[in-house]
């Protein structure tokens, strides 16, 4: 007996810790089982900073602004939109990167900014950097000039830029870019670019007549198509304006270009998926409200309704596709 007493207890021993494991790692599960709703549950406990990566006024803040308004409803608290423009949209992503993972800093990260500038600039952040909220609009392009401009058609406008003639062509975002680029490249036209942190600054410079031409979204410039101001020669989209149905696209005129982008939200990489959950799901829920759809629709956005993971699908596609076309179009990478 004296002999089989230490293994015994050993024995009893073993068991007992096997139970007294089992039994923390049940409380440490239910720990979790109660923790992650909570933190559902009490987010967000005071307002949200909610930032966009263009200038005030421009097209991706009146309708960022525009889904605030509606998403603070659900969440039950204040959305505090603010504006953090330059580097070509560039800034407001680098600033959400670096931020703490708690779900009150939402950054506007657009399509653009993170499929298609990463290929034309060096930058502090990358696509892994973020969790993605949700999509939730589509942008729509356009090539417009003075309505007083010398260059009646998308071909005169190539014509003169083919020799030589120094127009100036105003730009804001990586895919108003892509489609001077790409007409540079099929048409053998040169254009000097300045650019410009929001469409309004944009317009304005074309209606002063520092640039010839720009190419922007409805909201910049259908009220001064509509005052006689400015003349739109082609949809840069995959389809018309239907504003403008008359005005054909630049594929119909003869190039292969199309240029699309969309916009989404994005927290810090590490936000818990409680947090992004209610932040995807107020954002869906607002975009399902007919009345934010028909504004987004006004302000020339199409309206979108996109999961976290399908806008990250869509990015994920983009950024192998535009870095193919950026290639194929020798786009040279953006110095400073």
């Amino acid at each position: 007996a004296k002999t089989l007493f230490p293994y015994t207890t050993l024995f009893r021993s073993k068991l007992l810790s096997k139970k007294l494991l089992a039994y923390a790692g049940a409380l440490w599960c239910s720990a979790l089982t109660f923790t992650v709703p909570a933190v559902a549950q009490e987010f967000p406990a005071h307002e949200v900073n909610m930032i966009v990566n263009y200038g005030a006024g421009g097209t991706t803040d009146v309708a960022t602004r525009a889904l605030a308004q509606t998403m603070e409803k659900i969440l039950g608290k204040s959305i505090v939109v603010q504006n953090k423009p330059g580097a070509l949209g560039t800034l407001t992503p680098a600033y959400i990167a670096r931020q703490k993972p708690d779900g009150y800093q939402v950054g506007v990260v657009t399509y653009s900014t993170v499929a298609i500038m990463p290929h034309l600039m060096d930058l502090t952040y990358s696509m892994k950097d973020f969790e993605f909220v949700a999509g939730f609009g589509r942008f729509r392009y356009g090539i417009a000039v003075n309505a007083d401009s010398p260059y009646q058609t998308l071909d005169d406008l190539i014509a003169a830029a083919k020799e030589g003639k120094g127009l100036f062509f105003g730009t804001t975002s990586a895919p108003n870019n892509l489609a001077i680029f790409e007409l540079t490249r099929l048409a053998g036209a040169k254009f000097e670019h300045i650019s410009y942190k929001s469409g309004g600054e944009a317009v304005t410079a074309l209606l002063s007549k520092n640039v010839q031409v720009i190419v922007q979204n409805p909201p910049d410039i259908m009220p001064h198509v509509k005052a006689g101001k400015l003349r739109m020669l082609a949809s840069a989209s995959p389809m018309r304006w239907p504003e403008l149905p008359d005005v054909k696209t630049i594929k119909e005129q003869g190039f292969d270009i199309e240029i699309d982008s969309w916009l989404g939200l994005a927290v810090p990489k590490g936000t818990p998926a409680a947090i992004v959950k209610v932040l995807e799901d107020a954002t869906l829920k607002s975009m399902s409200d007919p009345a934010l759809s028909a504004r987004m629709t006004q302000m020339g956005v199409d309206p979108a309704s996109l999961s976290a993971k399908q806008y990250l699908e869509i990015l994920e596609k983009g950024y192998i596709e535009m870095g193919r076309a950026i290639q194929a179009a020798k786009i040279p990478r953006i110095s400073g």
